[in-house]
């Protein structure tokens, strides 16, 4: 298995056993860990450690692979649930293969976290997502269909995902993602994010013009034509001479 130590199991289901804060973010969102157990895989030996929170009645994972306690530079994935693609491999995202690709690059690794959160529909739920996908059958994109629902784009909050990395005492990590949100959120939060990581994998016919709107319209760093997205690309698009309102827009 892997050598995430039985004491330092131990230690973290001790501390968190009472464990109480201010919480993070704006809803104070505060996690305690609540069980932790080997987990054997077809994508290499983890640990899964269980957490409940105080937002929602909601229970999220985190699968460690190697010694992560105390560590720097963890490369971590955010996987987000998403019960068509994860379970049933709908071919309208691209979700099973994240997960999966995560699963398989950690599981190669000497130490790495997959956090799977409790967010399906990119945090409007599983019935909603449908909903939404009935839209896009009648040619809205991914971003239309969530607004015609009166939702954002993303209503996805990763307050839950950066209190469990401090809970498991992760001093700094890789993010494997292509989305800056993600990494600006945790930042926000507290967490050290020392690197990118992108996680592109190829689209198929069903796909294709999903990922391209998270392209276009959500800001992800995928590029459908061979070019190299450079970290310095992320940074917000202001230059000298704008106006505060125009930062503004520029921000947001």
């Amino acid at each position: 298995m892997t050598t995430f130590t039985h004491e330092q199991i131990e230690l973290l289901l001790e501390e968190n056993d009472t464990h109480e804060c201010e919480g993070v973010g704006k809803d104070h969102v505060c996690v305690r860990i609540e069980a932790i157990a080997e987990l054997p895989s077809r994508f290499g030996d983890f640990h899964i450690v269980a957490f409940s929170n105080n937002r929602d009645d909601k229970e999220h994972v985190a699968i460690i692979k190697g010694e992560i306690f105390e560590a720097s530079d963890v490369a971590v994935r955010l996987h987000s649930e998403c019960l068509t693609g994860d379970v049933i491999g709908s071919l309208r995202c691209d979700c099973r293969d994240q997960l999966e690709a995560a699963l398989k690059k950690i599981g190669e690794m000497d130490k790495g976290i997959v956090l799977y959160l409790r967010q399906e529909g990119r945090g409007i739920g599983l019935t909603n997502k449908i909903r939404a996908y009935s839209l896009q059958d009648q040619g809205l994109d991914t971003v239309e269909a969530n607004l015609a629902l009166g939702f954002r784009d993303d209503e996805r909050d990763y307050a839950i995902a950066a209190h469990m990395l401090h809970s498991l005492r992760v001093k700094s990590i890789n993010l494997m993602t292509n989305n800056p949100k993600k990494i600006d959120q945790l930042r926000q939060y507290g967490v050290t994010v020392n690197k990118r990581i992108p996680h592109i994998l190829p689209s198929n016919e069903h796909n294709r013009f999903y990922l391209e709107t998270k392209a276009t319209k959500s800001g992800h760093m995928i590029d459908f034509y061979g070019k190299e997205h450079l970290p310095e690309q992320s940074d917000k698009p202001i230059i000298e001479g704008m106006s505060e309102s125009q930062i503004k827009i520029a921000d947001d």
